[in-house]
């Protein structure tokens, strides 16, 4: 009966050491578990900074341009504005003339 309770005892013991391994197991892969929550948020915090700072410089470089094309437009429309009063200007002389000789004739 020695041999048995020391065959048992051995068993006991092997299960007692299988169950601290698998504790011990379980703790590392929740710890792994809590590592890679932990580096993913990171991830994700710092993707989503990064891409709120992308779209910043997009909408700045984009507001950038459209500003200098709406200055170009704005001093297109002036010099078209400015040459059009030009060719009034010129032209006042001619179409009193005509004016006056159409009120004449009649």
């Amino acid at each position: 009966m020695v041999a048995e309770k020391s065959l048992l005892q051995r068993i006991r013991e092997k299960e007692l050491e299988l169950s601290i391994k698998i504790d011990e197991t379980r703790k590392e892969a929740e710890q792994i578990l809590l590592d890679a929550r932990k580096e993913a948020s990171g991830m994700i915090e710092n993707s989503e900074r990064e891409g709120k700072k992308t779209a910043e410089e997009h909408y700045r470089k984009e507001m950038e341009r459209i500003n200098a094309e709406t200055d170009q437009l704005k001093k297109r429309g002036d010099e078209e504005a400015k040459s059009v009063l030009e060719r009034g200007e010129r032209n006042v002389s001619l179409a009193a003339e005509k004016i006056v000789r159409t009120v004449t004739i009649e």
